[in-house]
């Protein structure tokens, strides 16, 4: 791996190569996108049937499109009984954290004849789009339903390519229903994102649709957000490491590679205040790449978009972490909690030796579907409060709004707004 001095000029040039992965730098694609989605919409199960002819190499119809429970049960039956088994466990995992992120409704009344409060329901419907390219990802199917059934959504339907067989896969299946989901559609790409957004014969319109994917499914979500809500618009992976001389370079090395070999475009970033260790793990990194399964993708990721940043000083070192924002942030410093309480920008952030970042993406349960390309600095991680709606409660008694009417009357006149004023005096005219 490339090691550099960190530098404000080193600083910025990474942050802009940083920056190139972003769905939002491909507007190439956009057009091609927006040709699909008017014709899901106007053309509906026909477009998709079409794109999934032509993408996936798969004839599905009406009958064949929606997973059956032969078809589950087949996937299940497929299925090692100790992956279930794990799958379960990290199941149980998700859903006693996301239990704890659930809010409840609350009202605050007064003496005076006031009552405000917020009313949480949970989202209707929620589309959960799980890939089905060059990878299949059970776990992120765990991650993306789980905290919507904490929440309380009502129906929850999933859809994902199919391969050439007209089947889904497997491990996709039986995530799907240790999960809970309700409903699984056998399409992909924009086109499955359009479906959802607009509905069609065969597949309801949903209210949110949530999921990672390509490009094409993330400029399919940037474009149909309004029409409904999203969940995000996520980059490539991608994992910071900040570490002193006491951190283990193995260790380091092994954390960064679980990372780079997602894809070509996932970055891997290791910020040192010690130049040895930056060198050690230099040399760990090549010896595991040649031993990994995934190789070539390792080898284009470290080389695109892979880093070493020897700093002068800790707090150097945790304020380019800050400006980076990473999705996944490990800590291997010699007090790690002190270091996290200055970390402010981060998606997950694991602390010591033996919290590498894999544990987040299986088993430790906190959600794995996080914010991407430096939008860390205002996004959070999937929690339940994505599949929750509010709504404000607002009650005054006569009483009460008699002592502040004028106030309001004042304020909408000042605004121009005499309807609004007028709202609030004709209910006191005749007492005054």
């Amino acid at each position: 791996m490339r090691i550099v001095e960190l530098t404000e000029a080193a600083k910025k040039d990474l942050l802009n190569s940083l920056l190139k992965r972003s769905p939002n730098n491909y507007g190439q694609y956009e057009d091609m996108v927006a040709d699909i989605l008017k014709r899901v919409k106007e053309e509906k199960d026909a477009a998709l049937f079409d794109y999934t002819s032509q993408f996936d190499k798969c004839q599905i119809t009406k009958e064949t499109i929606r997973v059956t429970e032969e078809e589950f049960e087949e996937a299940l039956g497929q299925m090692d009984e100790e992956f279930l088994n794990v799958m379960r466990r990290s199941a149980k995992n998700i859903e006693e954290y996301h239990k704890k992120q659930k809010r409840n409704s609350w009202f605050d009344a007064k003496e005076d004849g006031t009552i405000l409060g917020q009313k949480i329901t949970p989202i209707d419907t929620v589309g959960v789009y799980v890939p089905g390219g060059k990878a299949a990802y059970p776990s992120s199917t765990l991650m993306n339903i789980i905290p919507a059934k904490v929440a309380g959504v009502n129906r929850i339907i999933m859809l994902t390519p199919p391969g050439k067989d007209g089947k889904v896969n497997p491990g996709t299946l039986a995530a799907a229903r240790i999960a809970g989901v309700d409903e699984v559609y056998k399409a992909g790409g924009a086109q499955a994102i359009g479906a959802m957004a607009y509905g069609t014969q065969s597949v309801p319109k949903v209210d949110k649709i949530v999921g990672p994917g390509n490009i094409f499914v993330a400029l399919a979500k940037k474009a149909v957000y309004g029409y409904v809500s999203i969940d995000s618009i996520a980059g490539p992976s991608e994992i910071l490491v900040l570490a002193d001389e006491t951190a283990n370079p193995k260790y380091i090395a092994a954390d960064l590679l679980s990372q780079a070999e997602h894809d070509e475009l996932a970055s891997a970033i290791l910020i040192t205040t010690d130049k040895s260790q930056a060198e050690k793990v230099s040399k760990w990194v090549d010896t595991f790449t040649k031993q990994l399964e995934r190789k070539e993708i390792i080898e284009k990721s470290i080389e695109n978009y892979g880093y070493i940043l020897v700093a002068e000083s800790l707090a150097e070192a945790i304020e380019a972490a800050n400006e980076i924002a990473s999705e996944h942030l490990e800590i291997l410093t010699k007090d790690p909690f002190s270091v996290m309480t200055k970390i402010r920008h981060a998606g997950a952030i694991f602390l010591g030796e033996y919290s590498s970042e894999p544990l987040g993406d299986y088993f430790a349960g906190p959600n794995h579907v996080l914010p991407t390309n430096g939008t860390a600095k205002f996004f959070s991680p999937l929690n339940v409060d994505d599949f929750m709606k509010k709504s404000s409660i607002i009650s005054y008694s006569e009483s009460a709004l008699s002592k502040i009417h004028k106030d309001i009357e004042l304020f909408a006149k000042k605004e121009g707004l005499t309807a609004h004023a007028n709202s609030i005096k004709v209910r006191f005219e005749e007492n005054e």
